[in-house]
C-alpha cells in the first residue's frame, strides 16, 4: 500500500492557498467597483510590472501568444519576413510569427542550456530576417550579451519571448529590458500566474506601446470609443486578473528565490544519469522548471508516477518536427532533437518543501539510471 503523500508537478492550488486572503481582496474590490474591464487595478499593474521588468511601458493583453503577435505586427512584420526562432520552445513562439503572416526560421539551441544559440542565429541571419525572438527557457535569459550586439549589426529586432522568465536576470538586466519589446505570459503555471489566462508587453519605446495598446482594443483611439484608427483585435487582460497579478508581484521575488534554493537543493542531490542544465555564469535564473537530462526516461518516469511523483516533459517534439510547421523545416537540428529524448522537468513550486525535493531524487537514485 502507497503511503507517501503525492508531490504535485505544480502545485498552482498550493500557491493560490497561500494568498487566499488577498485573492479575496481583489474579488470582492472588484466586484464593489463593477469595472471588470479597464478597471483601475489594470492601470496599476501594467505601472507596477513596467517598473518590475526595469522597463518603461507596460500594455496588458489576453494572453503570451497574442503579447508576441501584437509586438510583430506594431513593428511593421509580416508577408516576406522571417523571424528567427530556436526549436526549442513552445509552439507560441512559432504561432505569433505565423499569425503575423511572417516565416519562423528555425535555428539550434546550445547543448548545455538548451538556450538558442548565438552561433546559429548568425548563420541563420539572411536578407529576410526582420527580427529575431530571443526565448527566455525554463526560467534562464538566454545569452543576451552576444545575442543584442547580433542583432543591432544586423538591423534586426530582438525581442524577448520571456513567458517562463517573471523577474530573471542576466547580468544586471531583466528579463523585459532588452530587446525593442517583450511579450510575457500569466498562464497559471508561470512563475507570476493570473486564476486564467492573461499576457503583457513591456518596451521602452512610447510609441510601439501605444501601437500595441490601439491594437488591443479593437482599434480605438484613446479617449475615442467609437473611433477605429486600424483594424485591430480584442486583446485585453481583464481587471480581476490584474488585480490577482498586482497580488502576486508583490511576492514574486521571495517566491523566485526560493525556487533557487530548491534547484540548488536538485544540484547537491540529484544521482548520476539525471543531469540539471547548465547555468550561464552571468545569468540568474528563477527556475520556472527544474529542467535535468536523463540516460533513461522511460525508467525515471516509471520511478516516479508509482511514488506519485509529477513530472513533465518540456518539449517532447521539437518545433521544427511538429506537423504545423514542416514547411518551415529548413534541415535538422540535432541539438534539440536529441535533447528532446532526454530532457525531464521535475517538481517545481514555491511551495515545495526540500524534504520532498530530497524525496524525489531518492526515487529517482533508486531508478537504476544508468
Amino acid at each position: 500500500m502507497l503511503t507517501s503523500m503525492p508531490i504535485p508537478f505544480l502545485d498552482v492550488r498550493g500557491l493560490a492557498d497561500s494568498l487566499r486572503a488577498e485573492l479575496d481582496g481583489c474579488w470582492q474590490a472588484v466586484l464593489t467597483h463593477g469595472r471588470f474591464i479597464g478597471g483601475p487595478e489594470t492601470e496599476a499593474f501594467e505601472l507596477r510590472f513596467a517598473e518590475f521588468c526595469d522597463s518603461a511601458h507596460c500594455v496588458g493583453v489576453a494572453n503570451g501568444t497574442d503579447a508576441l503577435e501584437l509586438v510583430l505586427v506594431a513593428l511593421g512584420i509580416g508577408p516576406g519576413d522571417e523571424v528567427i526562432v530556436p526549436a526549442n520552445t513552445f509552439v507560441a513562439t512559432a504561432e505569433a510569427v505565423c499569425a503575423a503572416g511572417a516565416r519562423p526560421r528555425f535555428v539550434d539551441v546550445r547543448p548545455d542550456t538548451l538556450e538558442i544559440d548565438p552561433d546559429a542565429v548568425a548563420a541563420a541571419v539572411g536578407p529576410r530576417t526582420a527580427a529575431l525572438m530571443a526565448v527566455h527557457m525554463f526560467g534562464q535569459m538566454t545569452d543576451v550579451d552576444r545575442l543584442a550586439p547580433l542583432a543591432q549589426r544586423h538591423g534586426i529586432a530582438l525581442i524577448e519571448d520571456a513567458a517562463q522568465a517573471h523577474g530573471a536576470r542576466f547580468g544586471s538586466r531583466r528579463a523585459g529590458s532588452v530587446g525593442i519589446a517583450a511579450g510575457f505570459s500569466f498562464y497559471p503555471g508561470k512563475n507570476l500566474g493570473a486564476l486564467g489566462d492573461g499576457g503583457a508587453v513591456v518596451t521602452h519605446d512610447a510609441a510601439l506601446a501605444d501601437r500595441i495598446r490601439v491594437a488591443a482594443n479593437h482599434g480605438r483611439v484613446a479617449g475615442g470609443h467609437h473611433v477605429h484608427k486600424v483594424r485591430g483585435r480584442n486583446s485585453r487582460l481583464d481587471t480581476l486578473q490584474a488585480a490577482v497579478l498586482t497580488a502576486k508581484l508583490a511576492h514574486l521575488d521571495r517566491d523566485n528565490e526560493r525556487r533557487r534554493v530548491l534547484m540548488d537543493r536538485y544540484r547537491q542531490r540529484l544521482p548520476d544519469g539525471c543531469t540539471p542544465l547548465a547555468q550561464h555564469p552571468r545569468a540568474e535564473s528563477v527556475h520556472h522548471l527544474a529542467m535535468v537530462q536523463v540516460t533513461d526516461r522511460a525508467a525515471a518516469v516509471a520511478a516516479l508516477d508509482a511514488e506519485r511523483i509529477g513530472w513533465g516533459v518540456h518539449y517532447p517534439v521539437p518545433c521544427h518536427q511538429q506537423p504545423a510547421f514542416a514547411d518551415f523545416a529548413d534541415g535538422p537540428l540535432p541539438v534539440a532533437e536529441r535533447a528532446a529524448d532526454t530532457i525531464l522537468s521535475l517538481p517545481m513550486s514555491p511551495t515545495l518543501s526540500i524534504d520532498q525535493v530530497d524525496r524525489v531524487c531518492d526515487v529517482l537514485a533508486r531508478a537504476g539510471l544508468p
